[in-house]
């Protein structure tokens, strides 16, 4: 019989992953764009084999997704969707390849559906997503080979393997644990298999042209990192690194303490123990590297997985076994604005307001900085940039030589704004030194540049005295947004040449 990826598509399982889907579509535009899906979307512009801080598989997503589609919010959000409800069969199919029976499979994929970070995480358009969908294929890929023996399932793990170094290189933590921890097993003999080596040739092939494109520009993932280290893992520590861990789940964390347990602790999941230990592997590492809470989200479909074999395992009351996913479902129901906005920013501040106010709960509102905001970071970077662009238009409007003019933006949020949002509105692309803008940046103009669209929330000492006319069109005016007081400038007659004052602080950006 031929190996299969996924079981026999089951109903429940079915339902599950369509009620998810629509779920998130329901409210895809009850608030804007993500600051960084503005980013993803403005490299889907450029496509490339690299980018500043990010490999380049999300920006081919976004180059064909604006091929297709003429509205890129929904683009990005039913991709997003779509592979969601694809993590249901994952989940599921983890669950039974674990040992357990129909139950366990459905018990993983409402544990799935449940857990806080895979609302938010298959609601925006971020490599994490993508991530944590790579990663769980790469374990199934695992487990149906330990299953079958079938070495069609190393070349999907070598596959899956190149596909996740080229979408974020945190995936190089997961094929460090199972260097490590796999030769302590009894499945230590793959290493003689040569289609482990055809596997791992695949992912190195696939991954070759961004490794190339990093030697080239001098490995910018490392500048990434120093500066991570010095502006928000700072903020880190142990204490709230594991705290994060039960919250990002929430509900779900019934299950990914369950499956834990299961894989570490019961003779049934002998042959499975080294994804135990290769979970708090990578939790362990990234608490000890001071790295963010979610960077751990990619084991956690496999811990649900097999949280809801254990639980299939452990329960053998015909009642238990059915009042068990109710009970969770109900517990869940109020914490769901923490992970998908159900309502637009106005309902999700009342909501946040009465956590506060009532239960003395802050739960999610805490920003990389440390600090506590109204609304969870995420939703505040998803407001404003609509104003932003429109702002930006009037501007533009205002200049009567437009061949003569700029647009710049101090940082890629904004100027993802005027070059995603600004379309609508026939502006030209923003101009930034931030993030992968500065490798697209022009270094000269073909003509004198009279007129400059400036936005940041301050105006530079070197743009105040270069030009004579200043104008303040506007700031971003919802408080509740991260770029609340962001300004955009118009700015007219230059005192001097405004083509030399750009070569000359353009220089030395590489």
């Amino acid at each position: 019989m031929k190996p299969r990826l996924l079981d026999k598509i089951d109903p429940v399982i079915l339902i599950i992953a369509l009620i998810n889907v629509a779920a998130r579509l329901l409210v895809y535009d009850n608030l804007e764009y993500h600051r960084d899906e503005l980013l993803y979307l403005s490299l889907g512009q450029h496509p490339d084999v690299g980018y500043a801080t990010v490999p380049p598989l999300i920006g081919w997503i976004c180059f064909l997704l604006q091929q297709v589609f003429s509205n890129p919010l929904f683009a990005i959000r039913l991709f997003a969707s779509l592979l969601g409800g694809v993590m249901i069969f994952l989940v599921a199919s983890i669950a039974r390849e674990l040992g357990g029976t129909r139950y366990s499979a459905i018990l993983a994929a409402t544990g799935l559906t449940v857990s806080v970070f895979f609302m938010r995480t298959f609601f925006l358009f971020q490599p994490v997503h993508i991530e944590v969908f790579l990663w769980t294929l790469c374990l199934l890929m695992i487990i149906k080979f330990i299953n079958t023996g079938r070495n069609s399932f190393l070349i999907g793990f070598g596959i899956a393997a190149g596909f996740a170094l080229l979408n974020k290189y945190l995936a190089g933590l997961l094929f460090l644990g199972l260097l490590l921890t796999v030769p302590l097993t009894r499945h230590r003999d793959v290493f003689r298999n040569r289609y482990f080596w055809i596997a791992m040739l695949t992912a190195g092939l696939i991954f070759l042209p961004n490794l190339i494109w990093q030697a080239i520009h001098g490995f910018t993932v490392f500048n990434h990192i120093s500066e991570l280290y010095d502006t928000q893992l700072v903020h880190m520590n142990a204490g709230l690194f594991l705290t994060e861990q039960l919250f990002m789940p929430f509900i779900g964390s019934i299950f990914v303490i369950a499956g834990l347990i299961y894989l570490l602790a019961s003779r049934e999941a002998g042959r499975y123990r080294f994804l135990g230990f290769l979970s708090l592997f990578v939790i362990v590492t990234l608490m000890l590297l001071k790295g963010k809470s979610y960077y751990t989200l990619g084991i956690m479909p496999l811990l649900i997985a097999a949280g809801g074999t254990a639980y299939d395992k452990w329960f053998r009351n015909r009642t238990l076994r059915l009042l068990f996913p109710l009970v969770v479902i109900l517990a869940a129901i109020p914490g769901v604005p923490v992970g998908l906005p159900v309502w637009d920013k106005e309902g999700l501040t009342t909501y946040f307001d009465v956590l506060d106010e009532k239960y003395g709960v802050d739960t999610g509102r805490r920003f990389e900085d440390g600090s506590i905001h109204s609304l969870p970071q995420d939703y505040a970077d998803m407001i404003g940039w609509e104003e932003m662009a429109a702002l930006t238009d009037s501007a533009y409007r205002l200049i009567d030589d437009k061949e003569a003019s700029l647009i710049y933006a101090e940082n890629y949020g904004q100027a993802g704004a005027v070059s995603i949002i600004g379309k609508k509105y026939g502006l030209p692309e923003a101009v930034s030194f931030h993030e992968s803008f500065r490798y697209w940046f022009p270094r000269e103009f073909p003509v004198e540049i009279t007129s400059f669209i400036y936005i940041n929330h301050n105006l530079g000492e070197d743009v105040r005295e270069l030009f004579s006319e200043i104008s303040l069109i506007g700031t971003i005016s919802d408080p509740d947004a991260r770029e609340f007081g962001a300004g955009v400038f118009l700015c007219r007659e230059p005192v001097t040449s405004f083509n030399t004052f750009w070569k000359e602080r353009t220089g030395n950006i590489r």
